[in-house]
């Protein structure tokens, strides 16, 4: 076998376009994205989430060339470009509250510039909302929303109850974008450790389907044992 095992590769273009193996999961993105709105999924840490989020958003930007000869080749026959919001919470450490003000910030301040929005408002819900709004306007096109580990704030402020509900009233205020826009949005995909229920940051958000332990799902990412021997022996 002369292709790579895409071993710490999040990025879904990087795979297809530098020689990684790729266990084409393209068909249930396509069940996906055409069956529903809003997803939940709940994995451990380094199960390949990051790069079905990736996958997601060549999916959705229309990157028609980047799954050619995969199985959503032959399904999907429109391929449209939709605006796509991607926050990736796991690149920072929560130690204060700041650090979560500086990643929701940093995400919506790149956002409003992109789209020519000013904002005086120091909430981060309405400044989400203006954008997905902003967006949906400016494409013609309803918004992607991929948020990457959701609960990570959350989850490493344990220990510290007081930040941990800073950090609960911040991601609630935040979230309820999803709902507040719902009609300018097209699809939602949110991933995490903990059952978001147990987070207690979506209780305004009560139309996530979680798909954790549906077993239609159970190999949605990352690699199983029956495909990484498969591939190991080049079938």
């Amino acid at each position: 076998m002369n292709s790579k095992l895409p071993i710490g590769i999040q990025d879904f273009a990087k795979l297809r376009t530098e020689g990684y193996k790729y266990i084409d999961k393209s068909e249930i993105i396509y069940r996906l994205a055409k069956s529903g709105c809003y997803y939940f999924l709940s994995r451990p840490r380094r199960f390949g989430k990051s790069l079905f989020l990736s996958t997601l958003e060549a999916y959705f930007l229309g990157r028609k060339d980047l799954f050619s000869g995969l199985k959503i080749d032959s399904m999907e026959k429109d391929w449209i470009e939709y605006p796509v919001l991607h926050l990736d919470l796991n690149t920072q450490k929560y130690e204060n509250l700041d650090a979560l003000d500086y990643i929701l910030n940093d995400f919506l301040q790149k956002e409003e510039v992109k789209y020519g929005l000013t904002s005086q408002n120091k909430y981060y819900g309405p400044r989400f909302s203006a954008v997905i709004q902003k967006a949906y306007e400016h494409s013609g096109n309803r918004v992607v929303i991929l948020v990457d580990e959701y609960d990570k704030p959350v989850l490493q402020a344990i220990g510290n109850d007081a930040l941990q509900d800073e950090y609960r009233s911040t991601l609630k205020s935040f979230y309820s974008a999803l709902k507040s826009c719902d009609r300018y949005i097209q699809f939602a995909f949110l991933t995490g450790v903990t059952k978001f229920g147990k987070v207690s940051v979506f209780s305004d958000l009560n139309h996530l389907n979680d798909i954790s332990m549906d077993p239609r799902y159970y190999d949605i990412c990352g690699l199983t044992e029956k495909e990484l021997r498969s591939n190991l022996s080049g079938e």
